[in-house]
């Protein structure tokens, strides 16, 4: 999953959106691994706790950014960016 989750972001350049959703499933792939990992050893899931929180905070950041970006400039394309201003 945490594989297939980096090649479709580093395929799926142009838009913003479907970048910050391959960001999430390979954030939800670790997630799920260190569950899955915590289960085997018999650990405490306050880690997995402390990580989703954070997982949700970066979320809800990408979430505000592609909403600042589609009110300025209209779209989500990457293209439609000025470095220059």
């Amino acid at each position: 999953m945490f594989i297939v989750g980096l090649l479709s972001f580093s395929f799926k350049c142009k838009h913003l959106l479907l970048m910050l959703m391959s960001l999430e499933f390979v954030v939800l792939s670790i997630y799920l691994m260190m569950f899955f990992m915590f289960n085997s050893f018999l650990c405490e899931y306050y880690f997995s706790l402390v990580f989703i929180s954070i997982m949700v905070c970066e979320s809800s950041l990408g979430l505000s950014i592609l909403v600042i970006m589609v009110r300025s400039y209209g779209n989500d394309y990457f293209q439609s960016l000025s470095v220059l201003w």
